[in-house]
């Protein structure tokens, strides 16, 4: 049996990057401020969780007694996303990232260098303060020895739920590159445009990480819907019209289209703040192409996501219900929730999606680490592949040719030998 190799997980919330990291990686340290989320962590991972709830602020690499390959941070979102107040990578929460990468810098100074790195977070992290704090992470990473790159994946190709989220995955430069992740259709646009902002630095250390796209799933929306519900109730008929009546004529049209449809369509709406005739509206927003929007926490400035039932002879709404939206997380029913729906909402809604994870894992961090074990982790046999498919966004070819040469130079090395 392969032996799974280290990993720490920070801003662990309910553990769901550790579910999918779980074949390969075994997790020696957790941390999470919210005592909420680490009581669920700890009884979903029990005596093993290795869990510690604190501030990531207040925690030093020297309190972590392990030698990590991995380490994960899915840092707060809410000053970067869309949805919340946009303060940027220095706002008060999303500013903990500066204080989880002190912790891999004094991993550095300890001699117990962390060889890889994933940084999860929101599309919106690329734009944020104009790019500047994409720019300033980036700088943070590349300037501790680094070389990084970034992919978006959407959650809809292994879950029923359109939920876009940035991956930035960083690798020690002693490291090389497997060959086999050179083909690429993943990039985005998003990336792009952001990459050609970057200082020349950043783009000179970059690596287009090219992934092959994922199969889309055949999962649908009513596929994790719940046949008997609970902790939610089902909303009258008035409560029910009420939301109907939010619906502008092009949403209300999306209900009257699917009422003509023998089967029943299970659809999801979002209540939404809206300028309509100079006055500020809530309207009701309906999705019934098979798939949910993307779960937020309420604190994220989004509304609980509501579920429509449309049918010839009745229309029926609910809230979506807990297990419903740890499904759309693709966690299973073993997994338990909080006794709270808002609590449960915000674990979910924080987090990443285990498939996600998980194919990250299989196509990226697996071809990096290769089939050594932690006690015999030999590199060999790689290339750095740190070149543009993409014409209008090439890396200066000076700074390719050098920083290529550089690598190939390096004799195989073990990881063993970089903590």
């Amino acid at each position: 049996m392969k032996k799974r190799l280290d990993f720490c997980e920070f801003f662990s919330g309910g553990g769901l990057a550790r579910l999918g990291l779980a074949e390969n990686w075994n997790c020696v340290f957790a941390n999470d401020i919210s005592s909420m989320k680490g009581e669920i962590y700890n009884k979903n991972f029990s005596n093993e969780s290795n869990l510690l709830i604190e501030d990531i602020r207040k925690i030093k690499a020297i309190d972590i007694n392990k030698n990590p390959i991995l380490a994960w941070a899915s840092f707060p979102c809410q000053d970067l996303s869309l949805a919340g107040n946009g303060k940027g990578i220095n706002g008060e929460r999303s500013s903990t990232f500066w204080d989880f990468w002190r912790i891999i810098n004094e991993f550095k100074d300890e001699k117990r260098t962390v060889p890889i790195v994933v940084i999860e977070n929101v599309p919106g992290l690329l734009t944020s303060g104009k790019g500047k704090d994409f720019n300033s992470l980036l700088s943070s990473i590349v300037s501790s020895g680094y070389y990084v790159g970034a992919i978006i994946i959407d959650a809809r190709y292994f879950v029923p739920q359109s939920r876009k989220r940035l991956f930035i995955v960083a690798i020690k430069k002693e490291i090389l590159i497997p060959e086999l992740i050179q083909t690429s259709e993943f990039s985005d646009k998003l990336i792009l445009s952001a990459f050609n902002n970057l200082d020349e630095n950043i783009k000179s250390n970059w690596i287009w990480w090219n992934l092959p796209m994922p199969e889309s799933s055949t999962i649908e929306l009513k596929n994790i819907i719940e046949k008997e519900p609970s902790g939610i109730s089902w909303h009258s008929d008035s409560e029910t019209n009420k939301i109907i009546k939010k619906m502008s004529p092009i949403n209300y049209n999306k209900v009257v289209v699917a009422q003509k449809n023998e089967e029943e369509t299970i659809g999801t709406i979002y209540f939404r703040t809206r300028t309509s005739n100079g006055k500020r509206r809530v309207f009701a927003e309906v999705r019934v192409d098979g798939l949910s929007g993307c779960l937020r926490t309420p604190a994220g400035g989004s509304s609980r996501q509501t579920l429509i039932f449309i049918s010839k002879k009745r229309i029926k709404t609910r809230l979506i219900s807990p297990r419903e939206i740890a499904r759309l997380m693709g966690v299973d029913d073993n997994y338990i929730l909080p006794n709270k729906y808002n609590d449960t909402y915000h674990l979910m809604g924080d987090a990443v999606v285990v498939q996600a994870v998980r194919w990250l894992d299989e196509k990226l961090l697996q071809p990096i680490v290769g089939v050594f074990s932690q006690d015999n982790v030999e590199i060999s046999e790689c290339q750095l592949i740190n070149q543009s498919s993409h014409a209008n966004y090439p890396i200066p070819q000076e700074n390719l040719s050098n920083n290529t040469q550089k690598i190939l130079e390096k004799k195989p090395i073990r990881l063993e030998t970089m903590v």
